[in-house]
C-alpha cells in the first residue's frame, strides 16, 4: 500500500511534470508565428464581438 506522503509526492511529481509540457507547448507556440491561425488562435466558445448590418426598420 502507498503511503500518505508518498502519493503526496507523486502528486506533486505529476503536476511538475503537466506544468513542464504546458510550458514547453507555450514556448513553442509563442515562437513559431506559423503554427497560429485564425481561427485556431479563438478557442471554441470564447465570447466573440459580433457585429451585425442595420438593415433599416423592420
Amino acid at each position: 500500500m502507498i503511503s500518505n506522503s508518498e502519493m503526496i509526492r507523486i502528486r506533486r511529481q505529476m503536476q511538475r511534470r503537466i506544468q513542464d509540457v504546458v510550458a514547453e507547448r507555450r514556448r513553442t507556440r509563442l515562437q513559431d508565428p506559423t503554427l497560429i491561425s485564425p481561427t485556431a488562435a479563438t478557442p471554441a466558445g470564447a465570447d466573440q464581438e459580433v457585429c451585425v448590418a442595420d438593415n433599416g426598420p423592420g
